[in-house]
C-alpha cells in the first residue's frame, strides 16, 4: 500500500518508520569513544555550560536539565541566572550546521577564557568545531542540505534535533552509572513546583 492510498493510521505509521530509520542511520554513523569522551570530561567538569540557538537550544536546554537529574552543575548559556564562564569549565555548544553566530560567539568566548569547549555538530571542519577540544560528530541533515548530509524527509534540522537528543542522553547515562545516580536519586532532584 503506498501512502497516498493508505488509511490514516497506514500513513502514520509508514512516516514513523521512516523517521525511526533516519534516526537510526544517523546514530550508525557516531562515533562510539566521542560519546565516551565527552561523558568522561562532564564527570570531572567543575562547572558544565550549555549552548545553542532555536532548537539546538532547546536541545541544550534538555540536556542541561538531564545533567541537573544527575547532580552536576549545569548553566544554560542566555538565561538570567548563568554566572560567567571561567578557565577549567566546560561548555558544550551545539550547532548542526556548526556555523550558527551566536552559538560560535559563546564559543569563541568560553575558549579565550580558558574554558574547555565541546561542540555537537555534523561538521567537524565547521567554525565550531574549530573552537573546540572534542567534537561530537553527528552525521544528520541540516537546513542546509549540504553535499554529503543525511537524506531526510524531515523539515529543516529535525533530524540532527532528534540525533542530538539521543546522543546527549547517552551520555548522561553513562554519566548515571559513573556517578551511581537511579531513577529514584535523578526523580529526587527533579522539579517539584510543576
Amino acid at each position: 500500500m503506498n501512502e497516498t492510498n493508505a488509511a490514516p493510521g497506514q500513513q502514520q505509521l509508514d512516516l514513523l518508520d521512516v523517521v525511526l530509520s533516519e534516526i537510526t542511520t544517523v546514530v550508525q554513523g557516531v562515533k562510539r569513544e566521542d560519546i565516551q569522551r565527552l561523558a568522561d570530561v562532564l564527570a570531572g567538569a567543575p562547572r558544565i555550560f550549555a549552548a545553542g540557538e532555536g532548537r539546538s537550544g532547546l536541545m541544550a536546554k534538555a540536556f542541561a536539565m538531564r545533567l541537573m537529574h544527575l547532580g552536576l552543575p549545569v548553566h544554560v548559556i542566555g538565561e538570567s541566572t548563568t554566572p560567567s564562564v571561567q578557565r577549567g569549565d566546560v561548555l558544550v555548544a551545539i550547532s548542526g550546521s556548526g556555523t550558527t553566530a551566536g552559538t560560535v560567539r559563546v564559543a569563541l568566548q568560553a575558549a579565550t577564557v580558558g574554558a574547555m569547549v565541546h561542540a555537537v555538530t555534523t561538521d567537524p571542519d565547521s567554525p565550531l568545531a574549530a573552537q573546540a577540544a572534542t567534537v561530537l560528530v553527528l552525521p544528520a541533515a541540516t537546513k542546509y542540505r549540504r553535499p554529503g548530509e543525511a537524506m531526510t524527509v524531515q523539515p529543516l534540522s529535525s533530524l540532527f534535533d532528534q540525533a542530538t537528543h539521543v546522543g546527549l542522553d547517552v551520555v548522561c547515562l553513562l554519566l548515571a552509572t559513573r556517578l551511581q545516580v537511579d531513577n529514584a536519586a535523578a526523580a529526587a532532584a527533579h522539579a517539584n513546583t510543576e
